[in-house]
């Protein structure tokens, strides 16, 4: 039986490569994009099988319509994938309280909300699978990247702790952490700070080279990409988390290494500090 994927952000990157592979395997696809036009190629090819919705993950009107009208027209949701984001590069004090605002409602907010949108139509089909795409920088953040590193890093712990809330009524979570692709983050959705401070410079410019010298250069294909995720869908036992790109695997392994050592340090001062005689048993242990 064919699914029935909603995406949110398929303009462009992974949304676009993600629908595109879906509907190549004749599964069905609601488009969501603040510009539904932009997608109006991909549904004209594949009339029976895709729709496009407007959908500003941050309205709450047009999360409620969109959710609608899956329904409405293939009758359920299978599959949410969670990928409308914008990017930002630049040291924090540089941006202003509403781009901080903005970068959370977007990454951050807009996912949970979507998600809070779509889980009565899975529980009420005791299935579905939600899918958010966060970055490696979910997991490892770095100077100049740490409010767009800040909103992945809440949509892990969101969706990790969702995974156990919902498994049992038959949703599967999936959280997917690319590496470096050749998708549009570089591009006019990434947000610049209002204010460049030279004291950050010496760490700003090389990632800024990084980025935007390297811009159509990443060694990530989406189209590659959306392959995988599908696998995972169809998987009987799909992952929590399905990391893309050697450079994402590599990153993290190198910063779990620092991190066990740094830990292994200061264990005995941070494990010393409970009352005598005090149970210690984990959450779940």
């Amino acid at each position: 039986m064919s699914k029935v994927y909603l995406i949110t952000g398929t303009s462009t990157g992974f949304g676009r490569s993600l629908a595109s592979a879906v509907l190549e395997r004749g599964d069905k696809v609601v488009l969501t994009a603040r510009k539904p036009e932009q997608v109006a190629e991909l549904v004209q090819a594949n009339q029976e099988n895709a729709i496009a919705i407007r959908l500003d993950v941050t309205n709450a009107e047009e999360r409620r319509a969109a959710v609608k009208a899956a329904v409405e027209r293939f009758g359920r949701i299978d599959v949410l994938v969670n990928n409308a984001g914008i990017g930002s590069l630049g040291a924090l004090e540089g941006f202003s309280s509403e781009q901080i605002r903005k970068q959370f409602e977007v990454n951050c907010f807009g996912v949970i909300e979507m998600t809070r949108e779509v889980l009565p139509v899975m529980r009420e089909q005791k299935s579905g699978h939600i899918l958010n795409i966060t970055s490696i920088g979910g997991l490892v953040s770095i100077g100049g990247f740490a409010l767009y590193c800040a909103t992945k890093f809440a949509v892990e712990g969101f969706a990790e702790g969702l995974r156990d809330e919902v498994k049992p009524l038959g949703i599967n979570v999936t959280i997917v952490e690319p590496g470096a692709f050749r998708t549009n983050f570089a591009g006019d959705a990434n947000m610049q700070p209002e204010t460049e401070i030279d004291d950050y410079k010496g760490v700003i410019e090389p990632l800024r080279e990084y980025l935007y010298g390297g811009n159509g250069k990443q060694p990530g294909d989406p189209k590659k990409a959306a392959l995988a995720i599908i696998q995972v869908v169809e998987s009987e036992n799909p992952p929590l988390r399905l990391m893309l790109g050697l450079d994402a695997y590599s990153l993290w392994e190198q910063r779990r290494t620092v991190e066990r050592e740094e830990f292994q340090h200061w264990r005995e001062i941070g494990i010393n500090t409970a009352f005598e005689g005090a149970d210690v048993t984990p959450i779940g242990g």
